[in-house]
């Protein structure tokens, strides 16, 4: 939406109004009329008599609205919603609403857009404009928002009267006598603070306010509109439109698209920061985006990077710290040393070392003063935009710099902290553990530690790369392994992998180095690095054997296996797992033995011997029935479907693919699920039973490609497509499973498979 102030004659809504010529009103047009209005006194209501007398003509601007700034846009949802409340006759009574939102967000050129397309629609035959500046050192009190309004509305200073009721109630006659002259005014309250700022100028009836505000204030009882920053498409337009109105050659957003998409992100899409950004970048034309970037990708550096030197984003938010309480701005700060994108209330709770019923309402008031965001969904977390995060990190240091004492009691803060993400951690890992082990009390079941590791994973990855090299590294790195495994989430596996490893040798912890090589080479061979994993174990092995540690020798076995086996090293990952399975059977761990058995199983398929394969797993369930492991048991009924299919026992193939997408739905393991819906595909086409094999596949490539696991996506696209074209399904769908088959390939990385699949987009293979 470009620049609009127009000033020309508009449609007025109902009857023509009275009012004289275009652009200005002279004079008062009710000399003389009596009137009577309502004065609240305490509790009580007392009504008043006033006398309007004729006032010398003072010639007032109709419209007092300011235009929109060219670059102003992606508001236009917001126009319509606050429009809606705007409407002519919508309600008996005047029509309030409230702009809610943080500094620099853009409620004041909200609040003039709407004044503008109002005035386009004819819904309004002036808009008045009143700034309160409630957020100075000295706001405007309503007494003196009354005296600009009524000059405004033509009455001149002689004339009005002294005491905040007095102008109140001439104000509210002058706006009734506009109703019965069919006129309708919209007073745009720009920057209240306080509900008491604006309650006097609220009219009666027939007219209209629009209020901005960091507040809700919801004393008001106004419609609340509670605006947020801009979408990210909108972002880069503001500034594309800013450097096009400095210069209408300036070609640097559509030069670097991906540069203006991290500028746009890195100012947190406020159209505060980006107006302050794009005016940098137009004073100096030469300046790529790209290196606008990089001046502001320091979160130490941002705010100073957003200084034009008339618009100061840092000032902006430091006015903002001081209008809170000392609790409240100390909260902030603290805020300021938490790592992650949002808060548990009682994470909160543990950084400030205050129970949450304390916390919980320092936590509304900084919502209330749009400092901090409740989430809607999950209502006991909270977050903050960016850029306030960044000014609050700035204040936090700034504190801990000033003395002894606090650095002290924020540095224990961030330990308490800490340790509650440890704590929890370790108590959710229990959960995911073998069911021989006792699980934690701090949670009521799996479901609810899978839901608090989901909950809390950005955060959690967060606090250990703010704590590398340390026990906190250490401790997330183990806890953190078997959910992130779980979730599918293996560039998040494999750094925590990582950080674990670096933690035990900064910290020459020689007790957990084994552990952390060999959980890194499951984390390397989840990625398809096979040759690291190989690696990772075999020196994992070493340590172990160099300790006696029998366990962790047979774990490392059984991994090391996996990594042969993968490297089609299969006599070799035979003999791995048959090592592991001794040693687990000499130490008495039943679930080691069965996945021993399990991935022995695998082996054998691996080398043809089928046979011995369908033992093995026969061998492998029984045990992880013995032992309680519903998923163990899952992984191996889909195991043991692929060896039946390979002895084309394929009716029994069916039948354990089914028990296995059974046992991983009732574990909630939807990539385990998907991989068994795959192989019913699978063993459902052998059979002939196409419109079975179809929907298999159909839900195989949906559930892998949700969990954006692209390489098995890749191959049950493969696998689909093949079925397709065995049942006689057109080619067209044919050639676009194949199609779907090679680009989940490129996305892996794999370009010989894609190769093998786009092979097959031009000439599929004859169907069966």
């Amino acid at each position: 939406m470009g620049a609009r102030n127009k000033s020309g004659k508009r449609k007025s809504n109902g009857k023509k109004s009275k009012r004289p010529g275009q652009g200005q009103r002279t004079g008062s047009s009710f000399a003389g009329a009596s009137f009577e209005r309502s004065q609240v006194l305490g509790s009580g209501t007392q009504t008043t008599n006033f006398n309007v007398q004729a006032y010398a003509a003072v010639p007032t601007a109709l419209n007092a609205l300011p235009g929109l700034p060219q670059e102003f846009t992606g508001r236009e949802d917001e126009i319509a919603k606050i429009l809606s409340l705007l409407v002519p006759g919508s309600g008996a009574g005047a029509a309030v609403g409230s702009i809610a939102g943080l500094p620099g967000v853009g409620k004041t050129t909200l609040a003039h857009a709407v004044g503008h397309a109002a005035l386009d629609k004819g819904w309004f035959t002036r808009v008045q404009v009143v700034n309160l500046r409630g957020y100075d050192p000295a706001p405007v009190p309503p007494e003196d928002a009354l005296e600009a309004l009524l000059r405004a509305l033509g009455v001149s200073a002689e004339h009005i009267p002294p005491t905040l009721d007095e102008r109140e109630g001439l104000y509210r006659s002058q706006l009734e006598a506009l109703a019965g002259e069919e006129q309708r005014v919209l007073i745009l309250a720009d920057n209240a603070s306080v509900s008491d700022q604006v309650r006097p100028l609220l009219p009666a009836r027939h007219h209209a306010v629009l209020v901005t505000s960091r507040h809700a204030l919801p004393g008001l009882g106004a419609r609340l509109f509670n605006l947020h920053p801009l979408q990210p498409d909108a972002a880069v337009d503001l500034l594309r439109q800013r450097l096009e109105v400095a210069d209408p050659d300036d070609r640097r957003v559509g030069d670097e698209p991906a540069a203006a998409e991290e500028l746009a992100a890195l100012c947190g899409y406020l159209p505060l920061a980006l107006q302050i950004a794009a005016g940098l970048l137009a004073d100096d034309p030469d300046q790529p985006l790209s290196e606008r970037v990089r001046m502001l990708t320091d979160a130490g550096t941002r705010l100073g990077g957003l200084d034009d030197g008339e618009r100061n984003l840092r000032a902006v938010f430091d006015e903002c710290l001081t209008r809170l309480s000392h609790q409240e701005a100390d909260l902030y700060r603290l805020l300021g040393l938490h790592p992650g994108p949002d808060i548990s209330t009682l994470a909160a709770a543990a950084l400030t070392g205050q129970p949450v019923d304390k916390i919980t309402p320092l936590l509304r008031q900084l919502v209330r003063a749009r400092l901090l965001t409740q989430n809607s969904q999950a209502r006991d977390r909270w977050s903050m935009h960016d850029l306030l995060r960044v000014h609050a990190q700035e204040q936090a240091g700034i504190t801990m710099d000033r003395d002894r004492a606090p650095r002290r009691r924020y540095e224990q803060a961030r330990a308490r902290l800490t340790d509650h993400y440890v704590r929890h951690a370790e108590a959710a890992d229990t959960y995911f553990r073998p069911p021989s082990e006792a699980v934690s009390t701090l949670f009521a079941g799996r479901e609810q530690a899978l839901a608090w590791f989901d909950a809390e994973r950005e955060n959690l990855l967060a606090t250990t790369h703010t704590h590398a090299h340390t026990q906190t590294a250490l401790d997330l790195g183990f806890a953190l392994g078997r959910y992130l495994t779980w979730r599918r989430r293996l560039q998040d596996l494999m750094t925590v992998r990582t950080q674990a490893l670096e933690a035990c040798q900064a910290l020459g912890d020689a007790a957990n180095l084994a552990g952390a090589w060999n959980n890194l080479g499951t984390a390397l061979g989840d990625l398809k690095r096979h040759t690291e994993a190989h690696d990772a174990h075999q020196t994992a092995l070493a340590l172990f054997q160099q300790t006696g540690d029998t366990y962790g020798q047979a774990t490392t076995w059984n991994n090391l296996g996996t990594a042969l086996g993968d490297l089609k090293r299969h006599t070799e990952a035979h003999d791995a797992h048959q090592t592991a399975l001794a040693l687990f059977q000499q130490t008495g761990d039943t679930y080691g033995q069965a996945s021993a058995w399990s991935n022995l199983g695998a082996a054998l398929g691996d080398l043809k011997r089928h046979t011995e394969a369908h033992d093995a797993h026969q061998t492998a369930i029984a045990l992880h029935q013995q032992t309680g492991d519903t998923h163990g048991q899952a992984t191996t009924w889909n195991n043991f479907g692929a060896t039946l299919r390979a002895l084309e026992r394929h009716t029994e193939a069916h039948e354990a693919h089914l028990t296995a997408i059974a046992l991983h739905q009732q574990t909630g393991d939807t990539h385990g699920q998907a991989i068994a819906w795959n192989n019913l595909g699978t063993a459902c086409r052998s059979l002939e039973r196409y419109t079975e094999a179809i929907a298999a596949g159909e839900n195989a490539v949906a559930m892998l490609a949700q969990e954006e696991d692209w390489a098995r996506t890749g191959e049950a696209w493969a696998e689909f497509a093949t079925t397709l074209n065995a049942s006689g399904a057109e080619l067209s769908r044919v050639r676009e499973a194949w199609e779907q088959s090679v680009a989940a390939y490129i996305r892996d990385g794999n370009d010989e498979a894609a190769a093998k699949s786009r092979a097959n987009v031009e000439s599929p293979p004859p169907g069966a």
